[in-house]
């Protein structure tokens, strides 16, 4: 945790805010903070600054906080990713949200399984728990917006050329296409498929809808991977 992240909630005053659970746990075990420390803090939504920790035992702490700073700007893409096994899920969604991804859409695929959409995993509080350690990895106070579809063809056809217009729209996908991109100075949209990849007739549907296939060379790459270097080449 390299940010310690604040609601609403946990404010008992104006500059003053009492903390339990989780990160109290992380207060004494790992930060092995003690009263009169400073530490980064952050409100969700919000500003970065500082917090003097003013009282911790082990059923609270109290501390002072003071907010002057921004968080850091997010990447100017969308990421269109087909929903991954629920394990992986866990892990992608702290990468993308450490990443500075503003927006994640959550899409079917022939290739995804069912079961996949039955795990609790895709709970609401189950994925911004996710995103908010990724948050706190990357010391950023702004949770991604995140969109489930579960049909493909009626979301490519009828919402994603609005939702890809103005962008550079890109598919990951193995096979002989151009390479993908670096260091692009304009917004993006990227689709990556699911292990496996996408069928062909996806890949068709999302160029229709403006989403161009690009590779990354021959190797196939789990999904958790493909998201971190594909982001770290376009951007």
């Amino acid at each position: 945790m390299n940010l310690l992240l604040l609601e609403d909630g946990d404010f008992i005053a104006a500059d003053r805010v009492r903390l339990s659970g989780r990160r109290l746990t992380h207060l004494n075990e790992v930060h092995r903070a003690e009263n009169g420390d400073t530490l980064r803090v952050g409100r969700l939504g919000g500003q970065m600054g500082r917090g003097q920790l003013l009282q911790l035992d082990a059923t609270s702490a109290e501390l002072q906080v003071a907010f002057d700073q921004p968080p850091p700007t997010k990447l100017p893409i969308t990421l269109l990713l087909a929903l991954p096994r629920p394990k992986m899920l866990k892990r992608v969604l702290q990468s993308v949200s450490a990443m500075g991804v503003p927006r994640l859409v959550l899409l079917n695929s022939y290739r995804v399984e069912k079961s996949f959409w039955q795990t609790p995993f895709l709970e609401p509080e189950a994925i911004r728990e996710q995103l908010i350690l990724g948050l706190e990895q990357a010391r950023d106070t702004v949770l991604p917006e995140v969109i489930i579809e579960k049909r493909f063809k009626p979301f490519v056809e009828d919402r994603l050329p609005q939702l890809a217009a103005g962008t550079l729209g890109l598919t990951g996908h193995p096979g002989d296409y151009p390479a993908c991109p670096r260091a692009v100075e304009q917004p993006v949209t990227l689709a990556i498929g699911p292990e496996g990849g996408w069928i062909p007739y996806e890949v068709e549907k999302l160029a229709e809808a403006g989403l161009q296939p690009v590779q990354m060379g021959e190797r196939i790459l789990r999904v958790e991977t493909a998201v971190t270097a594909l982001l770290a080449r376009l951007f």
